[in-house]
């Protein structure tokens, strides 16, 4: 967990700074639309991932379904904490 609160850190700096050679920077200047396009992709290829037999792709996957999914909580101006806390209220 605490990865992605260094991840969600470095996120809202890309978003704040906006610098010329980012990935990351480039999801934020195109917008939402971009990010969900990049959620809905990276959703189909763990879907692939996770109907074949290797591990390795699978976690590759979901590892960049995660980080688009962050990219998106930033922009929304939520944090992965914001999901464990509505899990946990589910889950009490």
């Amino acid at each position: 967990m605490e990865f992605l609160k260094t991840l969600e850190s470095t996120l809202k700096k890309r978003k704040a700074e906006l610098p010329d050679n980012s990935y990351t920077a480039n999801l934020f200047r195109d917008g939402v639309d971009r990010i969900l396009k990049k959620v809905g992709e990276e959703s189909g290829e763990v879907l692939i991932a996770a109907k074949n037999p290797s591990q390795a792709e699978l976690l590759h996957e979901i590892a960049d379904l995660v980080f688009h999914l962050e990219v998106l909580l930033v922009e929304k101006g939520l944090s992965f904490s914001d999901v464990v806390a509505e899990l946990e209220k589910r889950h009490s």
